[in-house]
């Protein structure tokens, strides 16, 4: 894993403050969403999965993943963190010449996942939440899909109940995150393109990377 360091740079504003309160009282809503309700927009929708892989490979395939399941991945593969997950190359530089960026991506090898092996998912057992509940996502409780060939199929009652579930507490998981990666993030100046390293803001704290790994660095 990537060495965890003490924040760097100035502290939380009165606008990331605000920011956090915010998701505090979405973080409320979440947990007191309706399943039944949610279960009912997703029979309504309609999905079966087809298992086509479209959504595992090409080149705005990003997969968000979270500390806690890198490492479930980790201990299924035995791989490394790195090998498991990369920076985003979306980010900004400081003054010291360290590119800034926040979470982290599921590995790619050229525009497929590198677990999607043979057409199927090499991980599937503990594949992240954003791939268990493909198409769907909850933006503020609201339901919507992601583009999917097997949007509008017909789905059975517990399918939809469980993709409720899954959908709900993804949602709790994002929220708490968010506010874990806020309460720990410190502003930092702004400056040219330089070559130390990549600085990675998560829910756990500020993790450096060698410089080595940041030449895909682009500015937001």
């Amino acid at each position: 894993m990537p060495e965890i360091v003490e924040g760097r740079g100035e502290g939380a504003s009165p606008e990331m403050a605000s920011r956090i309160a915010e998701l505090r009282e979405d973080l409320r809503r979440a947990k007191s969403q309706s399943r039944a309700n949610l279960a009912g927009e997703i029979r309504d929708m309609g999905f079966s999965c087809q298992g086509c892989g479209e959504c595992c490979r090409g080149e705005d395939n990003s997969v968000l993943v979270f500390p806690f399941e890198i490492r479930s991945i980790q201990e299924a593969t035995g791989l490394s963190w790195a090998e498991v997950a990369t920076p985003p190359e979306e980010g900004e530089w400081d003054r010291e010449g360290y590119f800034h960026t926040l979470e982290w991506r599921l590995a790619k090898v050229g525009e497929a996942c590198r677990f999607y092996l043979g057409g199927v998912c090499a991980i599937y057992p503990v594949r992240p939440m954003i791939c268990r509940t493909y198409p769907f996502y909850l933006d503020r409780g609201k339901l919507m899909a992601s583009e999917c060939r097997a949007l509008g199929r017909e789905i059975d009652d517990q399918e939809a109940q469980r993709l409720a579930e899954l959908l709900i507490a993804r949602q709790v998981i994002e929220i708490e995150e968010s506010i874990a990666l806020l309460e720990r993030y410190r502003d930092f100046p702004r400056g040219p393109p330089g070559k130390r390293g990549i600085i990675v803001h998560d829910s756990e704290g500020v993790h450096i990377i060698a410089s080595d790994c940041c030449a895909s660095g682009k500015e937001q």
